[in-house]
């Protein structure tokens, strides 16, 4: 019952294009975020900001000495069972707070987030990444969501960013310092469908670049997508997903170079990417979701909602000729929305911020 409730919630009416208006030719639109859905989903991230335990450290140990406790090695990033988690659940918190100022729980977001994003707290994770074994600790997935909260901290009208964006700064600079040293060594692209994806971790940090004006980050960015990706055709979207995908490697390609190529340019290079978006019979499945319990296969949640923000971001761009894949991006919100808050710590840790990511790519 409460599942159907959700679907029916979140349902958007119905719109028509300027098309004529036959049975084939209506649009559904976007499913939009609310705040009674962002009162909801903020629970997640806020549940476990500051639960050290279950934690996944993902560390490279170079003596006994380094072995610590989460919260001694990341006091700002050990909660949410893992580093880039919980990074990227600082960021939707901030990102709710910004859309939403009088969220339910508002005054116990601002208190946490500055306990975390502390001036000593931040000093200690930076100086983490000084370590011999760890310096390409989070390349590049959570790089670009520490990227992806500066900016989001930065945007946000309030006299605590000002205080969390000075705090968070030298853990920002370090990130693209990461950035700026490690792109020009990768000589190959890293097309997967989890964390290391380079297509994703481009897309985050060109935003931050471009909100921030930090022209030396897009170019290398810039640059990088092009050499990369420019001549690519026919991405094999048969293929997806792989069982364990939260990413879509063809999606995440077609989602930097929407960002970084000319309107002109990415229109004659899409046709050769993907031709068959442009069908208004294109259809794709959502990622099916056999069991929450398993912290792999619910990735699958992950890739419907990060599928939805792709295919977002290109109707805005080009309405005229993508707007029938909005009943494709709806179908992928609606398949995962419903079930991502539930007492499966698997999946309830990190699928918010994908949950509002997307909902705020919504046109």
């Amino acid at each position: 019952m409460k599942r159907h409730l959700y679907l029916f919630l979140f349902l958007a009416a119905f719109s028509f294009s300027c098309q004529p208006k036959t049975e084939k030719e209506k649009i559904p639109a976007s499913i939009q975020l609310t705040e009674a859905e962002a009162n909801r989903l903020v629970k997640l991230p806020l549940h476990c900001l500051q639960v050290e335990y279950p934690n996944k450290l993902n560390q490279t140990l170079g003596n006994e000495s380094e072995l610590k406790g989460p919260k001694a090695l990341h006091p700002t990033f050990y909660g949410c069972f893992d580093w880039h988690s919980s990074a990227h659940g600082h960021w939707m918190l901030v990102s709710l707070m910004r859309q939403f100022p009088d969220l339910e729980d508002a005054e116990e977001i601002r208190r946490k987030l500055l306990e975390n994003i502390s001036e000593e707290n931040i000093a200690v994770e930076v100086a983490y990444f000084e370590g011999l074994f760890d310096k390409g600790f989070e390349r590049t997935y959570g790089w670009a969501w520490i990227l992806k909260l500066a900016e989001e901290i930065h945007l946000w009208d309030d006299p605590l960013a000002r205080e969390l964006e000075r705090n968070l700064q030298p853990m920002t600079d370090l990130m693209v310092e990461k950035y700026l040293e490690f792109l020009p060594k990768l000589i190959y692209p890293i097309r997967v469908g989890e964390h290391t994806n380079i297509a994703f971790g481009l897309s985050l940090a060109y935003d931050y670049a471009k909100t921030m004006d930090h022209a030396g980050l897009q170019e290398l960015i810039k640059s990088r997508a092009l050499d990369w990706f420019s001549k690519d055709e026919n991405c094999p979207l048969m293929y997806e997903p792989s069982g364990f995908d939260f990413l879509s490697p063809c999606f995440q390609e077609l989602d930097i170079m929407r960002k970084v190529m000319s309107k002109e340019e990415f229109q004659l290079w899409v046709k050769q990417f993907l031709p068959q978006l442009a069908s208004v019979d294109f259809a794709l499945e959502p990622g099916k979701v056999s069991d929450r319990t398993d912290g792999k296969l619910v990735h699958l949640d992950g890739l419907n909602f990060s599928r939805a923000w792709v295919l977002y971001g290109l109707i805005k761009e080009y309405p005229n000729e993508y707007a029938h894949l909005m009943k494709v991006a709806n179908d992928h919100i609606n398949y995962s929305l419903p079930s991502i808050v539930d007492d499966n710590y698997e999946g309830t840790h990190w699928l918010g911020s994908f949950a509002v990511y997307a909902l705020q790519q919504a046109p």
